[in-house]
């Protein structure tokens, strides 16, 4: 459903404030019936007023220029209303007034935090932990795109809602590169790498409000199955063309019989690994 704005501009003097013949000259900006008061720092002689106009009378230096200041004014103070238009912001008087006189807020956005987090967490964090947090924020993106049809939001805005909004997401999400959805613990991990950066906005004061106070992680206690010695031999016979599942069968095997979690095999160590393995073999 569509909604229409009223917006109008009154230029007028104050004349409940006259010292010795002269007024104070204020812009009266006005939304749907709300409005607010803008002192334009001058003053005019009140005899030589048009309030019809609102303008000065005559055609004197003085007047040619007061009169040049206030349609300056008035085309600002539009440019201020269609800027938040264009921008798809909250149209308000006070909105209108504090882009005028360029008192607008600085609002954190999710792409600040985003790439604040990743500047600061890159060499805190180890590379497949960072690798998993791009994750998320990919995810992230395509939420706030498909709900909120935009590029980005900002912090201040973030609330319970959005939360669970973004749980909802990656629970129906269908990735393209594979059948199965993102699993119950998968979509809470995406949601705990958001709610540490949520909550490093939070300390920074970014935001006034952490809208994870209500959510409550849920995850699935998994029951892990062990190979049997007749898997374990089925996977030593395995071949393959591919040479890279041949190197996956054998660093899988070698932390079978040495207990080495398999991701916990480095990487740069795969060369040396493979020559061991032979031996191993």
């Amino acid at each position: 459903m569509k909604t229409s704005t009223t917006f109008s501009i009154l230029i007028w003097v104050n004349t409940s404030r006259v010292k010795d013949n002269q007024a104070k000259l204020f812009a009266r900006v006005t939304v749907n019936q709300k409005r607010v008061s803008i002192s334009l720092k001058r003053s005019v002689d009140i005899s030589t007023w048009d309030k019809s106009k609102s303008q000065v009378k005559g055609n004197t230096q003085k007047a040619r220029i007061t009169n040049s200041y206030i349609q300056q004014v008035k085309a600002k103070l539009f440019q201020s209303y269609q800027f938040l238009k264009l921008e798809g912001k909250l149209i308000t008087a006070q909105a209108i007034k504090s882009n005028f006189l360029s008192e607008d807020e600085v609002y954190k956005s999710m792409e600040d935090l985003i790439t604040y987090h990743n500047e600061k967490m890159a060499c805190k964090l180890h590379k497949d932990t960072m690798r998993n947090y791009k994750s998320s924020q990919n995810y992230l993106r395509k939420f706030i795109k498909k709900e909120y049809k935009t590029n980005n939001v900002y912090l201040k805005d973030l609330n319970y809602s959005f939360v669970i909004g973004f749980e909802d997401f990656l629970r129906s999400y269908q990735p393209i590169d594979h059948q199965r959805k993102i699993g119950n613990n998968t979509v809470m991990k995406h949601i705990q790498r958001l709610r540490k950066m949520v909550t490093m906005a939070f300390k920074m004061e970014w935001i006034v409000r952490d809208p994870f106070v209500k959510f409550k992680s849920l995850f699935i206690k998994s029951k892990r199955e062990f190979l049997s010695e007749e898997d374990l031999q089925l996977l030593e016979e395995f071949t393959s063309s591919i040479n890279r599942l041949e190197l996956v069968r054998d660093l899988f095997v070698f932390s079978c019989y040495t207990g080495i979690a398999y991701i916990d095999i480095p990487k740069h160590h795969t060369y040396k690994l493979q020559i061991n393995l032979k031996l191993f073999y």
